[in-house]
């Protein structure tokens, strides 16, 4: 079973939705066949590579609130954040542009640490306050991730990974997805945001429950019925 993920490595949402599908997952009780890929989403294209001010600054110029509200919307989304387990500090948040974040997350998907990778750029931005879209800074989170940093100087320096980016950006849009986080089972079943996880073990298992059911497919009446073996009750004439 494949769930995609389509979210943003500077999304305080996405980071409480990763916890939260993490612990639907360890209740699954087939975690083992659950294939996990992070999808790429930009809530800001346009973003400098750094942001000047505070991050309360600036949520209160994108949606016309005080400083002291945004602030206060900082708090509580910190609280939330300690609830599943999670230490935010905004007052540290710097902010960016996080296409070149997306294209090592592509890198890291085709070296099998996409998980870590996506851990360790949402613990930089969250927890630590790391310039993002800073590539020095990116080939270390990268490296600490377990990637070669030979590879990712590489993706830097290039544009590699870009169309994979901007792929998984017009999946969004034919999905009709304009916020994140954004959960896919199979490609039929979605929740969006940051459910508690009793909702998202309600996707997994409701996944897994039609990947388990065939539909038969109706017969002609001259069909053999006995064209088929049942254990060692087969006969060959």
């Amino acid at each position: 079973m494949n769930v995609e993920i389509w979210s943003d490595v500077v999304c305080p949402w996405c980071y409480i939705g990763k916890r939260r599908f993490e612990s639907a997952l360890a209740s699954f009780g087939h975690p083992g066949e659950v294939m996990v890929s992070y999808r790429s989403f930009e809530l800001d294209p346009d973003a400098p590579a750094q942001r000047s001010g505070t991050h309360a600054e600036h949520l209160a110029r994108k949606y016309g609130m005080t400083t002291a509200q945004a602030e206060q919307a900082n708090q509580q989304m910190t609280q939330r954040a300690a609830a599943d387990g999670l230490e935010f500090r905004f007052d540290l948040i710097r902010g960016g542009n996080t296409f070149d974040a997306h294209r090592l997350l592509h890198l890291a998907r085709d070296q099998g640490l996409q998980p870590e990778m996506k851990e360790r750029l949402l613990r930089a931005t969250f927890t630590e306050g790391l310039p993002i879209a800073d590539k020095p800074t990116l080939v270390r989170l990268a490296t600490e991730a377990g990637l070669p940093a030979a590879r990712v100087q590489a993706v830097l320096d290039g544009d590699a990974y870009a169309g994979a980016v901007r792929a998984d950006e017009q999946q969004a849009a034919r999905y009709g997805i304009t916020g994140v986080p954004f959960f896919v089972a199979d490609g039929k079943y979605a929740v969006s945001g940051a459910q508690p996880p009793e909702v998202l073990l309600r996707l997994l298992r409701r996944a897994y429950d039609d990947r388990s059911q065939l539909t038969p497919v109706a017969v002609t009446t001259d069909s053999d019925p006995e064209a088929s073996c049942d254990g060692d009750s087969c006969l060959a004439d």
